[in-house]
């Protein structure tokens, strides 16, 4: 059992990822600060802050909205990406790299979710 949300796996991926996503969102034109890059940036930093929010509810139900919160910001961060490919902000291999990552944390968010049911 873990004594801290910041000795769980998910929740050290999950902050990685947002270092991720900060990195690649870095040299995003100015235009988008107010647009793109807040979206991003505020939909990654949710999956971790979720998951540290569900490590300190009590019930399972509790738990599971959070948890279930995070996988829903895990994805909307996807289709962030996915438009930044789009239009031309992010390249193939990063994409490709982050959207994987993100699949495994989401994969993760269910095997948790399952344990909870």
């Amino acid at each position: 059992m873990f004594k801290s949300f910041k000795e769980m796996p998910v929740w050290n991926d999950s902050i990685d990822l947002s270092k991720s996503i900060f990195d690649i969102t870095i040299n995003l034109p100015k235009s988008e600060d107010y647009s793109l890059t807040s979206q991003i940036r505020r939909s990654s930093n949710s999956v971790s802050g979720n998951i540290a929010e569900a490590f300190g509810r009590k019930t399972k139900k509790d738990k599971s909205h959070f948890y279930v919160i995070a996988r829903g910001s895990a994805y909307e961060t996807q289709s962030h990406l996915l438009y930044g490919h789009k239009v031309g902000y992010f390249n193939n291999e990063d994409i490709n790299s982050l959207i994987n990552k993100y699949n495994i944390l989401i994969h993760d968010l269910n095997k948790i979710l399952k344990s909870l049911e």
